[in-house]
């Protein structure tokens, strides 16, 4: 099992594309006794870079999932209410030399998210899950255990905190939760992670026994950013046509959910 985690990390990085650069400008070296193959090879991956680099390129990709779950303009502010908030890891870096304490990370958003929701009595009760998967670095605590120190630092009391430490991945996110949801007779709650990871976290946690409100957080892309990266403006164009290290992290983080989504709907984890 643990041989499928890592091929399921591993292989998806030669389908993004600074992993399919690299395979590509390999390729071009071996066959560099022919010059035109070589050269055409080398367009490409230099199309390939400047297009998942590309800020509009980088912007639709995550706007086409991280909206599907966004609550309506007017609605932004409101507040749900459920039995539980349920938070998924991938928000935090585990303490050690040098940092002070744990950290949050870029979707460090989840838990900003989770805490003001508590605090507004969205729920008595805050649900977090993630284990440490060995990918993920140094072994230690778990994502659910530096979660909750975090979140006890927010003001957050650790007697309203349930945590899942043993899942790996989304799928087992919502395994694990939804068992531990049953056994404290939980049957509503609101689904905080990331708005690019929602629709495949959303979808996997949504069972007949549980009512879920996704609660989207994280946003990439706002509307105020769309429509001003989006106008006819040439300053705004020309320096849209130069590609970022940044876009191309988001363009990569858009293909791996949408990866992750077409592998867990042939998996039928979906």
């Amino acid at each position: 099992m643990t041989m499928l985690f890592y091929l399921s990390k591993l292989l998806p990085l030669f389908i993004y594309p600074l992993g399919l650069a690299c395979v590509l400008l390999t390729t071009a070296l071996i066959i560099r006794r022919n010059p035109q193959w070589q050269t055409r090879l080398i367009a490409v991956t230099l199309a390939l870079l400047w297009l998942g680099g590309n800020r509009i390129v980088a912007m639709t990709l995550a706007r086409s999932l991280e909206w599907r779950y966004a609550p309506p303009p007017g609605e932004v502010t409101a507040i749900p209410h459920a039995d539980a908030i349920v938070v998924l890891g991938g928000a935090t870096r585990t303490p050690g030399y040098p940092r002070p304490t744990a950290e949050v990370n870029e979707a460090g958003d989840r838990l900003l998210y989770a805490a003001w929701l508590y605090q507004n009595g969205a729920a008595p009760t805050i649900v977090l899950s993630g284990g440490n998967p060995p990918w993920s670095g140094p072994q230690g605590l778990s994502e659910a255990e530096v979660m909750a120190d975090l979140l006890d630092r927010m003001g957050v009391p650790q007697t309203a905190l349930l945590l899942e430490t043993d899942s790996w991945n989304t799928y087992e996110n919502a395994a694990a939760s939804l068992k531990l949801l049953k056994a404290h007779g939980i049957k509503t709650i609101i689904l905080v992670t990331s708005a690019l990871h929602m629709p495949r976290a959303y979808a996997t946690f949504n069972i007949p026994e549980i009512t879920v409100t996704p609660a989207p957080t994280d946003f990439w892309v706002s509307q105020a950013e769309w429509n001003y990266y989006t106008q006819p403006k040439l300053s705004v164009q020309l320096m849209n046509l130069l590609p970022s290290a940044q876009d191309l992290a988001l363009t990569t983080q858009a293909i791996k959910e949408y990866i992750g989504i077409v592998v867990y709907t042939v998996r039928g984890w979906l």
